[in-house]
């Protein structure tokens, strides 16, 4: 599997530590940046890069991405300003796992300040192990976040949620 890293400072260690261990494991790793430590580096430089490449290559491929920052915050929202990616910040291995099987999250984001780079390790692995369910439900609820990021328009609400007391459609 292709596997494309952005970082930033904090992520650094993490992401060179990613590109050997992910390499020895028969992935295709492409790293987006950054190659020195700098403390004063800009995060999306190299995480929106990292975002585009899995966009572009997402559907047809399975390329998958991972962002690294301090605590992966950062690094989630740039790459979920990439039009097709869905980043999910993650924090364990049951989280990582249910970002793939429900969500079908094509980047992962972890912070390289919250966990031991083994644990952090696990989790990338955990996430590039997983499938995605393909359970309707799930498809449905993607489906509605792509039509939304397309179109801008908000999905309609159910009937169960319309006109009760205090709602924004009383």
């Amino acid at each position: 599997m292709r596997v494309h890293l952005g970082s930033d400072h904090a992520g650094l260690e993490l992401k060179e530590h990613l590109l050997t261990h992910l390499t020895d494991a028969g992935h295709e790793v492409l790293d987006h940046g950054p190659f020195v430590y700098d403390a004063l580096d800009d995060y999306p430089v190299f995480c929106l890069r990292a975002a585009e490449a899995v966009a572009e290559e997402f559907p047809e491929q399975g390329s998958l991405g991972v962002v690294i920052g301090g605590s992966g915050n950062g690094e989630q929202i740039a790459a979920n300003k990439v039009r097709g990616v869905r980043a999910a910040l993650v924090w364990s291995e049951e989280t990582a796992v249910l970002a793939r099987e429900h969500n079908d999250a094509n980047v992962v984001s972890v912070g390289g300040r919250m966990h031991t780079v083994e644990e952090m390790a696990r989790f990338v692995d955990a996430f590039l192990a997983t499938p995605y369910s393909g359970e309707e439900r799930h498809t449905r609820r993607i489906g509605m976040l792509s039509d939304y990021e397309t179109s801008g328009d908000l999905p309609p609400l159910p009937e169960s949620a319309l006109g009760g007391p205090g709602s924004a459609s009383s």
